[in-house]
């Protein structure tokens, strides 16, 4: 409890000096926790982050979490002094990057939290209904000038008392509505739902009962009235599939019967005769998007389609059910359902809401009601009479976007009559001038032809203060709110960290190659191989797929047996034929041995695909039509293989022959290519086509506890084994046994360099706490002990 005056105590006579900004005042001090060289640390800073990063830990409160979290932090803070020291925190591009990010973080009080949420549970309880309505629409921009402003209102009321008076709504809209949809559409809008309008359009549709016209209302667009023709319940979103025949606007008569003959044809073939559904939409939609997907669209809801295909979509009841063709202006569509999805859980939509609604048009209110906040909290005061001398200098040019300001050169001494220098208004005290605003007037003035000028600085004027009163409250955020001031101190010492961190420790490791090498040799005992064993392992979905997989990796003739060894030698022929990333043909120039330009980059990276899968083969193919002709083909095969040799692809990997007749077409001047390979991921690939999970292969070493298959078998004598587990087949194939002994730099070089990493952090905190000595005040650290 005395804590606890202390502490407000402390807070009011901080606020009391605040506000006696004319008066000398002494502060008093801020208790450390540690001094680190002469810099020390605030108490309440550590107590901050410690209780943020440690408060749902079980352990949170006692001595030893204390501590340990004291020795983290000071390390921390020692980097950001050395940071500090350097003057990293002084360049251009620290300023730019924590400006960013103060900007970033600034958002979330820059609204009014309530006001967001209650039009956030307003939008979802919206979305429980969906209104069809009708509009008319007389246009007026959102800064029109007062006057045409009444022109547009009277007009938009004359023409509701024509509907309310018993003309056809469709047919008004139709004759004076300035919507150009409405010629067509009579104003109908069909079936909306929330998020779909402008806010207060939405707001209005909503509020207006079946069967009424609401009184006119504004949006950005202009004046509208609204006819609701109907309210019904949200039908939620839906997924299908359609097949799609096209057709063209004005297209000939007969073209058109075809089109529909086509579409009747393939509904009859789906309904009747039970066409399969994915094949004929792939043969015959007209959809290039969707065709090789079945036809799957994304889900929708109401007011995102056409209206006939929705209107169709959504009478669709069971999934599977298909539609009779149905016509839209781009073609005739059969759709299927796939499902139906209700409206979501609020706790489900409530994120998405949230940010719809921070970019639509509602945004308006919490603006509205977070600037109201700021100019009351901080005693926003307005000088009428500089307001109008300011305004009087407003003239036909601004109303051009041509006026023309230039700020007195020196300031005038005080004076009842408002000068520029006279004090426009304040925010918590601090003066805003007359020139400032007229600054800015002339910074963000813009042609509005037509306006008054008196009219054109009032909305110049608001977009000042309205700025003013945000830029205000930005430069306050630090001292009114500890989260924000934190955050972005952790931004800002995070920035600063990372680069020093960089230079010290994480590149250092990489590029020191010698200082690797060394602490790796050093420290040899700890990376030690366990005794392993060098082993194929596959895994298949079934005893079938198993027994075909494992035929690329098994000695011919061989069959595995449970729990024995199999002992015959030879190599697997099994191989699977490669195509990516292998190149058809290569060319050559016409009768001689030249390959083209692109053929000889193909061959150099082919090369390369060859030294990286030691087990592909290589069958070159060159078709001919006479046996004399055979003699360049093999110049030509043979140029090709000696260019693989020179690259060191062993002999073994590379075949080559002329073909004569046969059913492969004669090219003059060029070889056929085929690759195979028994490589693990070329028999996974092959396998896996159609099932993603059919087959899987490893072939590597494996120490006890990398695989618990293999851990069945590790002390086995080299051969084959099989095993089921978890519902997968195996087998594994021994082929040797590796004894302990020390790994490599280049088999843990990933792990060598973390620890080499974690060696250089500790190196440079030594240096840092011998450069600024730490003195800690164990009473302010006892303070967070609670348990």
């Amino acid at each position: 409890m005395h804590k606890r005056i202390l502490l407000a105590g402390t807070a009011a006579a901080a606020f009391l000096a605040g506000c006696q900004a004319t008066k000398p005042t002494s502060k008093a001090p801020v208790p450390s926790v540690e001094t680190l060289g002469t810099t020390e640390v605030p108490a309440s800073e550590f107590a901050y982050v410690y209780r943020k990063n440690n408060s749902s830990a079980p352990e949170y409160g006692t001595r030893a979490s204390v501590q340990e979290y004291l020795d983290l932090y000071t390390n921390f803070k020692l980097k950001v002094l050395e940071a500090e020291q350097r003057g990293l925190d002084t360049t251009q591009a620290f300023r730019r990057e924590l400006d960013g990010y103060r900007q970033q973080l600034a958002q979330p009080y820059l609204t009014e939290k309530s006001v967001t949420d209650k039009l956030v549970r307003e939008a979802y309880d919206r979305m429980s209904k969906e209104v069809n309505a009708s509009h008319i629409l007389v246009r007026i921009t959102p800064d029109a000038s007062p006057k045409d402003t009444l022109v547009a209102y009277q007009k938009i009321t004359a023409l509701r008392q024509r509907v309310t008076g018993g003309e056809d709504f469709a047919k008004v809209a139709r004759e004076a509505s300035e919507d150009p949809s409405a010629a067509e559409n009579g104003g109908k809008l069909g079936y909306f739902t929330a998020m779909q309008m402008v806010y207060p359009f939405e707001t209005v549709a909503y509020a207006t009962p079946a069967g009424q016209v609401s009184q006119p209302v504004r949006t950005r667009f202009g004046y509208h009235i609204i006819k609701v023709n109907d309210v019904r319940p949200a039908q939620g979103e839906i997924k299908v599939a359609h097949l799609m025949v096209r057709t063209t606007p004005g297209m000939p008569a007969a073209d058109s019967v075809t089109t529909k003959k086509k579409v009747d044809e393939l509904y009859s073939r789906l309904t009747k005769q039970g066409a399969n559904w994915e094949k004929t939409v792939s043969q015959f939609s007209e959809d290039a998007g969707s065709a090789a997907n079945g036809g799957e669209l994304p889900p929708f809801g109401t007011g995102r389609m056409i209206p006939s295909f929705e209107e169709a979509a959504f009478k669709l009841q069971k999934p599977g059910d298909i539609s009779q063709p149905i016509q839209t202006p781009y073609g005739w569509h059969i759709i299927k359902l796939i499902e139906k999805q209700p409206v979501p859980s609020f706790e489900a939509m409530e994120p998405t809401l949230k940010s719809k609604v921070a970019k639509d048009s509602r945004s308006e209110l919490n603006k509205a009601a977070f600037l109201k906040r700021v100019r009351t909290e901080n005693s926003f005061v307005e000088n009428s009479a500089v307001k109008d001398y300011a305004f009087a200098k407003a003239d036909t040019a601004l109303v051009n976007g041509r006026f023309k300001y230039t700020a007195p050169a020196a300031v005038v001494k005080a004076s009842k009559t408002p000068t520029d220098n006279s004090t426009l208004f304040t925010i918590g005290g601090k003066p805003y001038l007359a020139k400032d605003y007229l600054a800015y007037a002339q910074q963000n003035q813009r042609p509005r032809p037509g306006a008054e000028p008196r009219f054109v600085a009032q909305q110049l004027y608001d977009q000042y203060v309205e700025q003013s009163l945000v830029d205000y409250e930005k430069a306050n955020l630090e001292n009114k709110y500890e989260d924000y001031r934190m955050l972005v101190k952790e931004y800002r010492d995070g920035i600063l960290l990372f680069q020093l961190m960089d230079e010290k420790v994480w590149s250092k490791a990489i590029e020191d190659t010698v200082g690797l090498q060394k602490f790796f040799q050093e420290n040899q005992a700890k990376y030690q191989w366990e005794p392993r064993v060098q082993a194929t392992v596959i895994s298949a979905a079934s005893p079938e797929l198993r027994g075909q997989a494992q035929t690329y990796f098994m000695p011919y003739g061989s069959k595995p047996v449970p729990g024995k060894p199999n002992t015959s030698t030879g190599f697997a022929k099994s191989i699977v034929p490669v195509t990516a990333g292998i190149p058809a043909t290569f060319r050559f120039a016409p009768g001689t041995t030249t390959l083209l330009p692109d053929s000889r980059a193909a061959l150099e990276a082919l090369a390369g695909r060859m030294a990286a899968d030691t087990t592909m083969d290589l069958m070159l193919s060159a078709p001919i039509k006479t046996r004399s002709a055979g003699a360049l083909a093999g110049r030509r095969n043979q140029e090709i293989l000696r260019y693989l040799r020179d690259q060191g692809i062993p002999e073994r990997h590379l075949s080559s022959n002329s073909l004569l007749g046969g059913k492969a077409p004669v090219r003059p001047d060029v070889v056929l290519v085929s690759a195979y390979s028994r490589n693990p991921a070329a028999v996974e690939q092959f396998f896996n086509a159609k099932n993603p999970l059919a087959v899987q292969v490893q072939q590597r070493s494996f120490q006890k506890g990398d695989n618990k298959v293999v851990d069945l078998f590790m002390t086995n004598a080299p051969g084959i084994y099989t095993a089921q587990q978890d519902g997968r087949y195996y087998t594994v194939i021994i082929d040797r046994q590796l004894p302990a002994g020390p790994k490599t730099l280049a088999e843990v070089r990933g792990q060598a360099t973390s620890d080499y990493q974690n060696y250089l952090e500790k190196q440079w905190i030594a240096e840092l706490r011998q450069k600024y000595p730490v003195k800690i005040n164990q009473p302010e650290v006892d303070k967070l002990v609670t348990k």
